[in-house]
């Protein structure tokens, strides 16, 4: 289970040791300046994690307006050969 740690912000310099330590068992901790919040730090693994999810919401809202453009009758369409082609030209033009 996680466990949210709140630290003072010169705890990042005075105790650094502690705070990646916090980091290695996941732990999430809030960095405070003056007893407000500032930000929040994560382990690599979770930010990996955060990244690939951000990434496939993306993906998905994406494909969820192409789906309702395709729902409209006055939407044209072009073959599919046609996109792989136009796909391929630009990835040549850039040398992949």
């Amino acid at each position: 289970m996680l466990k949210t740690q709140v630290r003072p912000s010169r705890d990042l310099r005075n105790h650094y040791a502690d705070v990646v330590k916090s980091l290695a068992q996941h732990d999430h901790v809030i960095i405070t300046n003056n007893g407000v919040g500032e930000s929040v730090l994560i382990n690599m693994e979770m930010f990996v994690e955060f990244e690939e999810f951000l990434h496939n919401r993306y993906i998905y809202n994406e494909l969820q307006k192409s789906k309702a453009k395709l729902s409209d009758p006055n939407v044209k369409l072009i073959p599919a050969a046609d996109v792989f082609n136009r796909i391929e030209k630009k990835l040549e033009c850039k040398g992949l």
